[in-house]
């Protein structure tokens, strides 16, 4: 038997001694039971099944299932349940299942024939096939995630995502293994663990770190303008990053930097950083800092950062602004709820240019903001799956939108600085003085009182010709039904709603 089959051959055969079926084998919670813990599959494919004992309804958890592996049904409701296990012939892999209850999981672990670990390079991980085993050597060129374990490897041959990292004990999940092992960017990793693809991200998925070599580059100590800090962050007026550097190799480089930061200095254990006087948003830039040593390179990372001016922007300008840390603040109408936020803090804000997602807003659960309010936020440009969103914003009330009937409006006193929202139906698209207007004068009606509207605009915010045409570029006629956000005044004793944001409209036909 070669060498490297001796240690799986092992642990293959502890899991099968342990998960065998037998009357006193079965693993017990408290309201969920399997029979088996541990599943083992013949290396040229087949079926296995477990039994699952529930008090309540269960399921396995979707994301814990290789694409590999078959298992029938995914889910079922109180009682004894026959589980099935099944995959095509391979020669090695293993899969953790999750299997929930309740506020109960249950993990169960499936192996088929004996898990080979393969000596690879990232190139030949990233062309190998998913869920093979590889142990891969490289750098680390970035930490994603730090509780978890996740960050990034690369060779010089490619780039593979490391997707959870066991701590020292073998453990995964909320362990902070990052910590535990003391990876940086730059130390040279020697890990191994099963391969998956996920959304074309190549990973491999809950390694076990072999060796670590530290780099022969570390940032010490930064300061800033000559001050010692945790970390550099400099005023929107500039300043100087001093990096205090330990190096082991054969000088100091650096690479790609920004066009605002320059080098101002270097010695043989500090680098200098000017920024200049910052005239946008907020900015920050990941520095590298390079040796080299026998051919290899090595590699320490930090960031610095510069405080901006906030920039005031319609939400169309929002949406066409790259992902980054500038800050942005808009002004707009919120316009629904996000749905799928189960804390609630995300909403939908329109003006007259756009309309854009708040993501996790601080504040707005406080505030008592609702639909139809007009708010101010104040965030970042944010993406998700390419779709736009604020986030790591704060908002605030701006104007408190009180929806009220005609009758109602008509008897509102006069001011300029209460907004409401009313709905009725066009009765006339004329204006006052019985011509067309291209401001969208208008009257409505709910069926016995008509109120006046002194313009109808796309949305919040719109000055100019943007008020223009609105009536017009979305065919509205007498009929239809238009709720307006605006104030009440009265001009030569005709009550009007005044500077009207269309809310909603519906077509009569």
């Amino acid at each position: 038997m070669k060498l490297k089959y001796i240690i799986p051959f092992f642990a293959a055969v502890i899991a099968l001694l342990t998960g065998c079926k037998s009357d006193n084998d079965a693993i017990y919670l408290d309201g969920l039971n399997v029979s088996t813990s541990y599943v083992s599959l013949d290396k040229n494919g087949g079926t296995t099944q477990i039994f699952v004992s529930s008090a309540d309804a269960w399921s396995f958890d979707a994301a814990s299932i290789p694409a590999w592996l078959t298992v029938s049904p995914l889910s079922g409701s109180a009682g004894e349940t026959t589980v099935s296990f099944s995959a095509e012939a391979y020669a090695g892999r293993t899969a953790a299942l999750k299997l929930n209850s309740g506020n109960k999981t249950q993990e169960i672990n499936v192996i088929q024939g004996l898990s080979e670990v393969s000596n690879a390079i990232c190139a030949q991980v990233i062309a190998g096939p998913d869920a093979k085993t590889y142990r891969v050597t490289g750098a680390v060129t970035g930490i994603a995630n730090t509780t978890y374990g996740n960050w990034y490897l690369n060779d010089g041959t490619g780039e593979i995502y490391i997707y959870g990292t066991l701590d020292k004990s073998g453990r995964d999940g909320q362990n902070n293994s990052i910590a535990a092992w003391g990876i940086e960017v730059g130390d040279e990793v020697t890990v191994e663990g099963p391969k998956t693809t996920y959304n074309g991200t190549v990973e491999l998925v809950n390694v076990t770190v072999v060796k670590i070599n530290k780099s022969l580059i570390k940032v010490d100590s930064l300061t800033v303008d000559g001050a010692k800090v945790a970390k550099a962050e400099l005023p929107l007026e500039g300043g100087e990053v001093t990096a205090h550097v330990s190096c082991k190799g054969d000088g100091i480089n650096v690479d790609n930097l920004p066009e605002w930061l320059s080098i101002s200095s270097v010695t043989s254990n500090t680098v200098t950083f000017r920024a200049q006087p910052n005239t946008g948003g907020d900015r920050s830039a990941t520095v590298t800092l390079k040796t080299y040593n026998a051919g290899k390179e090595y590699t320490s990372q930090f960031n610095i950062a510069q405080a901006g001016a906030i920039l005031d922007v319609t939400v169309a300008e929002f949406l066409a602004a790259e992902v980054g840390d500038t800050q942005y603040r808009m002004q707009g109408v919120v316009t629904k709820l996000y749905e799928s936020d189960k804390q609630g803090k995300s909403f939908y804000i329109k003006d007259f240019s756009g309309e854009t997602l708040v993501y996790r807003t601080e504040g707005f659960l406080d505030s008592g903001i609702e639909v139809g309010d007009v708010v101010e936020v104040l965030g970042k440009r944010g993406a998700y799956k390419d779709s736009p969103q604020m986030v790591n914003g704060t908002c605030k009330m701006l104007y408190d939108v009180k929806e009220v009937t005609i009758a109602e409006f008509l008897t509102m006193p006069d001011d300029k600085n209460t907004y409401y929202m009313v709905t009725g139906k066009i009765s006339s698209l004329l204006g006052s003085n019985g011509k067309e207007n291209d401001y969208g004068n208008l009257y409505i009606t709910d069926g016995t009182t008509e109120l006046y509207v002194y313009g109808t605009y796309p949305g919040w915010g719109a000055t100019g010709d943007a008020r223009k045409f609105f009536i017009a570029d979305n065919g509205l006629q007498v009929g239809d039904e238009i709720t307006i956000i605006g104030y009440k005044d009265t001009y030569k004793e005709l009550v009007e709603l005044c500077q009207g944001v269309c809310f909603s409209f519906k077509k009569a036909n």
